[in-house]
């Protein structure tokens, strides 16, 4: 029986993967890294995946608040995934999207207004939307992304920055 399990998650893996490593729907851009600013920064993305960013950087971590979107980008340069969900989202998913993410040491996961999916992977250049917790895209996305070599200032603290949130 425990065979049969792990197949049927294998297959389900390479499913949402597209079969070949790729993420199905993952959308990619072109950052780069290193722009630091005080203050506001408009972003093209929502969240947003790169770009001009405040000095400081977001912890890693579980937040029950959205963080502010230059020191989240800050920790994608870094090497976190950002995993966003709506304001709202039934707290089972939430529920599941925190268990995807303990463990994890470069991951932040925060509700984020006017999210235009109900859950949101972001990495450095990388996004993925999907419609609920359950998806194994999500799963697939922190394997590939987190610490991932897409991340301009890899290996970066995760920790030591800001914690705070609105």
């Amino acid at each position: 029986m425990k065979k049969a399990g792990l197949l049927i998650a294998l297959v389900g893996a390479l499913t949402a993967c597209g079969g070949s490593g790729s993420i199905e729907g993952l959308k990619t851009f072109k950052y780069q890294g290193g722009q630091h600013k005080d203050g506001r920064v408009e972003y093209t993305e929502t969240p947003p995946v790169g770009g001009t960013h405040n000095f400081r950087w977001q912890n890693c971590g579980v937040y029950d608040a959205p963080i502010a979107n230059e020191y989240g980008v800050h920790s994608l340069e870094h090497g976190a995934v950002w995993i966003t969900y709506r304001e709202g989202l039934a707290q089972d998913q939430v529920d599941k999207l925190k268990k995807l993410v303990d463990g994890h040491s470069y991951t932040i996961l925060s509700p984020y207004p006017d999210l235009p999916s109900p859950v949101v992977a972001s990495a450095w250049n990388n996004q993925v939307a999907v419609e609920n917790a359950d998806d194994a895209r999500l799963a697939a996305f922190v394997r590939k992304f987190e610490s991932g070599t897409q991340a301009p200032e890899r290996g970066a603290a995760c920790s030591g920055g800001v914690s705070d949130t609105f």
